[in-house]
Protein backbone atom coordinates (compact mmCIF):
# COMPACT_ATOMS: atom_id res chain seq x y z
CA UNK A 1 0.00 0.00 0.00
CA UNK A 2 3.10 2.40 0.86
CA UNK A 3 4.01 2.32 -2.57
CA UNK A 4 1.21 2.78 -4.09
CA UNK A 5 0.47 5.83 -2.07
CA UNK A 6 4.02 7.63 -3.01
CA UNK A 7 3.04 6.56 -6.58
CA UNK A 8 -0.39 8.27 -6.42
CA UNK A 9 1.09 11.30 -4.70
CA UNK A 10 3.39 12.18 -7.23
CA UNK A 11 0.72 11.47 -10.07
CA UNK A 12 -1.27 14.03 -8.15
CA UNK A 13 1.89 16.49 -7.32
CA UNK A 14 2.48 16.90 -10.98
CA UNK A 15 -1.27 17.99 -11.70
CA UNK A 16 -1.63 19.89 -8.10
CA UNK A 17 1.55 22.18 -7.07
CA UNK A 18 -0.43 23.21 -3.57
CA UNK A 19 0.43 19.55 -2.29
CA UNK A 20 3.08 18.33 -0.10
CA UNK A 21 4.82 15.97 1.92
CA UNK A 22 6.03 16.16 5.35
CA UNK A 23 7.84 13.18 6.95
CA UNK A 24 9.29 12.51 10.88
CA UNK A 25 12.09 11.25 9.30
CA UNK A 26 10.67 7.84 8.57
CA UNK A 27 9.77 6.29 4.98
CA UNK A 28 12.98 6.72 3.53
CA UNK A 29 13.35 3.43 0.45
CA UNK A 30 9.54 4.75 -0.04
CA UNK A 31 8.89 8.22 -0.14
CA UNK A 32 12.18 9.47 -2.42
CA UNK A 33 10.52 9.65 -5.85
CA UNK A 34 8.37 12.46 -3.96
CA UNK A 35 11.68 14.18 -2.52
CA UNK A 36 13.54 13.95 -5.98
CA UNK A 37 10.56 15.28 -7.79
CA UNK A 38 9.30 18.24 -5.81
CA UNK A 39 12.06 19.11 -3.49
CA UNK A 40 10.56 22.14 -2.59
CA UNK A 41 7.18 21.09 -1.47
CA UNK A 42 9.42 17.90 0.70
CA UNK A 43 9.85 18.06 4.42
CA UNK A 44 11.75 15.94 6.80
CA UNK A 45 10.41 17.09 10.58
CA UNK A 46 12.80 15.27 12.37
CA UNK A 47 11.96 12.44 15.07
CA UNK A 48 9.22 15.18 16.24
CA UNK A 49 5.80 14.38 15.34
CA UNK A 50 4.57 17.08 17.40
CA UNK A 51 6.22 19.83 15.41
CA UNK A 52 5.75 17.80 12.21
CA UNK A 53 1.88 17.86 12.60
CA UNK A 54 2.27 22.40 13.52
CA UNK A 55 4.18 22.77 10.38
CA UNK A 56 1.76 21.11 8.61
CA UNK A 57 -1.19 23.37 10.07
CA UNK A 58 1.13 26.28 9.28
CA UNK A 59 1.90 25.14 5.67
CA UNK A 60 -1.89 24.46 5.18
CA UNK A 61 -3.00 27.50 6.57
CA UNK A 62 -1.19 28.97 3.72
CA UNK A 63 -2.86 27.30 1.14
CA UNK A 64 -1.10 23.71 0.83
CA UNK A 65 -2.58 20.78 1.37
CA UNK A 66 -0.11 18.53 3.28
CA UNK A 67 0.39 15.08 3.52
CA UNK A 68 2.17 13.52 7.06
CA UNK A 69 3.80 10.51 6.97
CA UNK A 70 4.87 8.23 9.77
CA UNK A 71 4.89 4.95 11.58
CA UNK A 72 0.98 4.29 12.35
CA UNK A 73 1.28 4.92 16.36
CA UNK A 74 3.40 8.13 16.49
CA UNK A 75 1.19 11.04 14.32
CA UNK A 76 -1.70 9.70 16.12
CA UNK A 77 -1.73 9.52 19.21
CA UNK A 78 1.71 11.32 19.84
CA UNK A 79 -0.16 14.21 18.08
CA UNK A 80 -3.32 14.06 19.38
CA UNK A 81 -3.36 17.67 21.08
CA UNK A 82 -1.83 19.30 17.72
CA UNK A 83 -4.39 17.68 15.51
CA UNK A 84 -7.24 18.48 17.54
CA UNK A 85 -6.55 22.24 17.98
CA UNK A 86 -4.30 22.79 14.96
CA UNK A 87 -5.73 20.70 12.24
CA UNK A 88 -9.50 19.98 12.90
CA UNK A 89 -10.69 22.79 14.92
CA UNK A 90 -9.65 25.14 11.85
CA UNK A 91 -10.82 23.04 9.77
CA UNK A 92 -7.32 22.53 7.27
CA UNK A 93 -6.31 20.24 4.78
CA UNK A 94 -3.65 17.99 6.49
CA UNK A 95 -3.88 14.54 5.82
CA UNK A 96 -2.25 11.99 8.57
CA UNK A 97 -0.56 9.10 6.88
CA UNK A 98 0.09 6.23 8.50
CA UNK A 99 1.71 3.25 7.58
CA UNK A 100 1.27 0.25 9.38
CA UNK A 101 -1.86 0.24 10.64
CA UNK A 102 -3.10 -2.42 13.07
CA UNK A 103 -0.52 -4.95 13.92
CA UNK A 104 1.29 -4.60 11.49
CA UNK A 105 4.04 -3.63 13.09
CA UNK A 106 3.51 -6.38 15.97
CA UNK A 107 7.05 -7.63 16.00
CA UNK A 108 8.05 -4.43 17.72
CA UNK A 109 5.43 -4.88 20.07
CA UNK A 110 2.39 -2.62 21.92
CA UNK A 111 4.29 1.04 21.36
CA UNK A 112 3.89 0.14 17.74
CA UNK A 113 0.50 -1.25 17.77
CA UNK A 114 -1.90 0.96 16.08
CA UNK A 115 -5.44 -0.56 17.45
CA UNK A 116 -7.23 2.37 18.73
CA UNK A 117 -6.51 4.94 16.34
CA UNK A 118 -9.92 5.05 14.91
CA UNK A 119 -11.29 5.58 18.39
CA UNK A 120 -9.13 8.36 18.73
CA UNK A 121 -9.53 9.96 15.63
CA UNK A 122 -13.81 9.18 14.58
CA UNK A 123 -13.95 11.90 17.43
CA UNK A 124 -12.58 14.82 16.16
CA UNK A 125 -15.75 16.57 14.20
CA UNK A 126 -14.94 17.32 10.47
CA UNK A 127 -11.96 14.97 10.08
CA UNK A 128 -12.39 11.92 7.72
CA UNK A 129 -11.36 8.48 7.86
CA UNK A 130 -9.89 6.60 4.78
CA UNK A 131 -8.90 3.35 5.10
CA UNK A 132 -8.01 1.23 1.55
CA UNK A 133 -8.43 -2.52 1.81
CA UNK A 134 -6.26 -2.74 -1.13
CA UNK A 135 -3.30 -0.65 -3.24
CA UNK A 136 -6.45 0.29 -5.50
CA UNK A 137 -8.05 1.33 -3.33
CA UNK A 138 -5.23 3.84 -1.71
CA UNK A 139 -5.02 5.12 -4.86
CA UNK A 140 -8.94 5.72 -4.94
CA UNK A 141 -8.70 7.40 -1.97
CA UNK A 142 -6.09 9.38 -2.47
CA UNK A 143 -7.85 10.82 -5.32
CA UNK A 144 -10.97 11.81 -3.45
CA UNK A 145 -9.05 13.35 -0.41
CA UNK A 146 -7.45 15.68 -3.11
CA UNK A 147 -10.46 16.29 -4.61
CA UNK A 148 -12.04 17.53 -1.14
CA UNK A 149 -9.57 19.06 0.75
CA UNK A 150 -9.74 18.83 4.60
CA UNK A 151 -8.78 17.11 8.07
CA UNK A 152 -8.26 13.85 6.56
CA UNK A 153 -6.77 10.71 7.79
CA UNK A 154 -5.36 7.88 5.62
CA UNK A 155 -4.29 4.49 7.37
CA UNK A 156 -2.13 2.06 5.56
CA UNK A 157 -0.85 -1.04 5.85
CA UNK A 158 2.25 -1.91 5.19
CA UNK A 159 3.12 -3.94 1.99
CA UNK A 160 2.32 -6.67 -0.45
CA UNK A 161 -0.81 -6.38 -0.03
CA UNK A 162 -2.86 -7.81 -3.35
CA UNK A 163 -5.02 -5.59 -4.97
CA UNK A 164 -8.95 -6.02 -5.13
CA UNK A 165 -9.84 -4.58 -8.35
CA UNK A 166 -8.58 -4.42 -11.47
CA UNK A 167 -7.96 -0.06 -11.40
CA UNK A 168 -9.06 2.01 -8.67
CA UNK A 169 -12.89 1.93 -7.71
CA UNK A 170 -15.21 4.55 -7.62
CA UNK A 171 -15.55 5.83 -4.07
CA UNK A 172 -18.71 7.50 -2.35
CA UNK A 173 -17.66 8.72 1.22
CA UNK A 174 -19.39 6.31 3.82
CA UNK A 175 -21.12 4.25 0.91
CA UNK A 176 -19.89 0.32 1.16
CA UNK A 177 -18.04 -0.74 -1.75
CA UNK A 178 -19.12 -4.83 -3.22
CA UNK A 179 -16.27 -7.09 -3.60
CA UNK A 180 -18.48 -10.11 -3.00
CA UNK A 181 -22.61 -9.40 -4.19
CA UNK A 182 -25.34 -11.64 -5.88
CA UNK A 183 -27.76 -9.36 -5.34
CA UNK A 184 -30.06 -11.71 -2.90
CA UNK A 185 -28.11 -12.19 0.04
CA UNK A 186 -29.01 -11.80 3.55
CA UNK A 187 -25.76 -11.52 5.70
CA UNK A 188 -22.94 -8.96 5.05
CA UNK A 189 -19.08 -8.77 5.66
CA UNK A 190 -18.33 -5.30 6.01
CA UNK A 191 -13.93 -5.03 6.17
CA UNK A 192 -12.34 -1.77 6.30
CA UNK A 193 -8.64 -1.48 6.07
CA UNK A 194 -6.34 -4.13 6.16
CA UNK A 195 -9.78 -6.16 7.53
CA UNK A 196 -11.12 -6.32 4.07
CA UNK A 197 -8.66 -9.24 3.38
CA UNK A 198 -10.00 -10.58 7.00
CA UNK A 199 -13.69 -10.56 5.07
CA UNK A 200 -12.92 -12.12 2.33
CA UNK A 201 -11.41 -14.89 4.24
CA UNK A 202 -14.00 -15.22 6.78
CA UNK A 203 -16.45 -15.29 3.62
CA UNK A 204 -14.56 -18.79 2.48
CA UNK A 205 -15.98 -20.63 5.64
CA UNK A 206 -18.65 -22.74 5.37
CA UNK A 207 -20.92 -20.76 7.88
CA UNK A 208 -20.59 -17.50 6.00
CA UNK A 209 -20.59 -18.51 2.50
CA UNK A 210 -23.98 -16.47 2.10
CA UNK A 211 -22.72 -13.30 3.22
CA UNK A 212 -21.85 -10.60 0.49
CA UNK A 213 -18.49 -8.81 1.25
CA UNK A 214 -18.15 -5.21 1.44
CA UNK A 215 -15.10 -2.61 2.09
CA UNK A 216 -15.67 0.34 3.70
CA UNK A 217 -12.49 2.71 2.62
CA UNK A 218 -14.06 5.97 3.33
CA UNK A 219 -15.72 6.91 6.68
CA UNK A 220 -16.12 9.14 9.52
CA UNK A 221 -18.55 11.59 11.93
CA UNK A 222 -19.78 12.69 8.99
CA UNK A 223 -20.86 9.94 7.30
CA UNK A 224 -22.50 8.24 10.28
CA UNK A 225 -26.23 8.94 9.03
CA UNK A 226 -25.65 6.91 6.13
CA UNK A 227 -25.47 3.53 7.51
CA UNK A 228 -29.28 3.03 8.15
CA UNK A 229 -30.28 2.46 4.62
CA UNK A 230 -27.33 0.35 3.73
CA UNK A 231 -27.58 -1.86 7.13
CA UNK A 232 -31.79 -2.17 5.77
CA UNK A 233 -30.58 -4.43 3.59
CA UNK A 234 -29.36 -7.20 5.95
CA UNK A 235 -30.53 -9.24 8.82
CA UNK A 236 -27.14 -9.28 9.84
CA UNK A 237 -23.53 -7.30 9.03
CA UNK A 238 -20.79 -8.25 10.66
CA UNK A 239 -18.24 -5.74 10.74
CA UNK A 240 -14.63 -6.74 11.10
CA UNK A 241 -11.68 -4.41 11.26
CA UNK A 242 -7.73 -4.32 13.11
CA UNK A 243 -8.81 -2.62 15.97
CA UNK A 244 -9.70 -3.18 19.31
CA UNK A 245 -13.85 -4.03 19.27
CA UNK A 246 -14.61 -0.99 21.40
CA UNK A 247 -14.46 2.60 20.01
CA UNK A 248 -13.57 1.25 15.98
CA UNK A 249 -15.43 1.30 13.14
CA UNK A 250 -17.82 -1.82 14.63
CA UNK A 251 -18.97 0.68 17.48
CA UNK A 252 -19.49 3.46 15.11
CA UNK A 253 -21.80 1.32 12.93
CA UNK A 254 -23.28 0.00 15.83
CA UNK A 255 -24.39 3.34 16.99
CA UNK A 256 -25.63 4.35 13.45
CA UNK A 257 -27.50 1.09 13.36
CA UNK A 258 -29.17 2.14 17.48
CA UNK A 259 -30.35 5.62 16.20
CA UNK A 260 -32.54 3.52 13.55
CA UNK A 261 -33.25 0.61 15.33
CA UNK A 262 -31.17 -1.77 13.82
CA UNK A 263 -28.76 -2.47 16.59
CA UNK A 264 -29.46 -6.24 16.43
CA UNK A 265 -28.74 -6.62 13.16
CA UNK A 266 -24.35 -5.78 13.87
CA UNK A 267 -22.20 -7.73 15.20
CA UNK A 268 -18.51 -6.53 15.88
CA UNK A 269 -15.28 -8.67 14.70
CA UNK A 270 -12.67 -6.72 16.23
CA UNK A 271 -9.25 -7.39 17.93
CA UNK A 272 -9.54 -8.87 21.53
CA UNK A 273 -7.48 -6.26 23.85
CA UNK A 274 -5.26 -9.21 24.84
CA UNK A 275 -2.92 -8.58 21.75
CA UNK A 276 -2.03 -5.39 23.21
CA UNK A 277 0.42 -7.22 25.92
CA UNK A 278 1.72 -9.55 23.06
CA UNK A 279 4.72 -9.04 20.60
CA UNK A 280 4.67 -11.25 17.30
CA UNK A 281 3.95 -11.01 13.04
CA UNK A 282 0.61 -9.27 12.12
CA UNK A 283 -0.48 -13.11 10.85
CA UNK A 284 0.28 -14.28 14.70
CA UNK A 285 -1.23 -11.83 16.56
CA UNK A 286 -4.32 -11.23 14.34
CA UNK A 287 -5.04 -14.69 14.53
CA UNK A 288 -4.33 -14.48 18.55
CA UNK A 289 -6.94 -11.49 18.55
CA UNK A 290 -9.67 -13.48 17.03
CA UNK A 291 -9.60 -11.59 13.56
CA UNK A 292 -8.34 -14.64 11.47
CA UNK A 293 -10.34 -17.29 10.64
Amino acid sequence: MRNAFVQELCALAAQHPHLALVVGDLGYSVVEPFQAAFPERFFNAGVAEQNMTGLAAGLASEGYHVFTYSIANFPTFRCAEQLRNDVAYHGLPVTVVTVGGGLAYGALGYSHHAVQDYALLRTLPGLSIAAPGCPMEVRACLRHLVANPGPSYLRLGKAGEPALHPAPPELTPGHWLPLRRKGHERRALLGTGAAVAAALAWAERDDHADCAVFSLPLWGMATKALQAEQLAQFDEVIALEDHLSDGGMGSWLLEAASTAGLAGRVRLRGLDAKVCGEVGSQATLNRLGGLTP
